[in-house]
């Protein structure tokens, strides 16, 4: 028995709720939180991206991506549009309104990163995400 490993998933699990958690505290204001956090750093990135893009890229399922935009879409950060090439498809496009968060949601996910490398270096940083890259490769969770 004194030979079991201490589990990885126990410290990502810890990281994740905690993260979470501080991510909904910061962004509670602006009447958003952690998922639509996610879906928006994705459109930052990429605007206009299609749903079913948008849900490759977040590897999230479908179900889950449409549930997401449309809280977004009710919140008013997103609007959706018929794909004009593939009329069964639908592009995400941010709003106004959410285009006028994206420095306080990138200040909040900045925040969280700095508390999450305070004590470690740079190149502890690029091993720990080269390693925790592997491992979803590895489990096909990526």
């Amino acid at each position: 028995m004194n030979n079991i490993k201490e589990p990885i998933g126990k410290y990502i699990s810890q990281i994740y709720r905690k993260g979470r958690a501080f991510i909904n505290k910061g962004l509670l204001e602006y009447d958003m939180g952690y998922g639509q956090m996610l879906f928006l750093l994705q459109l930052y990135k990429q605007d206009g991206i299609s749903q079913e893009d948008l849900t490759k890229k977040l590897s999230i399922d479908k179900g889950t991506t449409a549930r997401s935009i449309k809280k977004l879409e009710q919140e008013g950060f997103v609007v959706r549009s018929k794909d004009e090439h593939d009329k069964r498809a639908y592009k995400i496009f941010l709003t106004d309104k959410s285009k006028e968060k994206q420095e306080t949601v990138c200040n909040v996910l900045q925040d969280w990163e700095d508390i999450l490398t305070e004590n470690i270096t740079e190149e502890e940083r690029d091993t720990l995400i080269n390693i925790l890259k592997k491992i979803c490769i590895n489990q096909n969770i990526k």
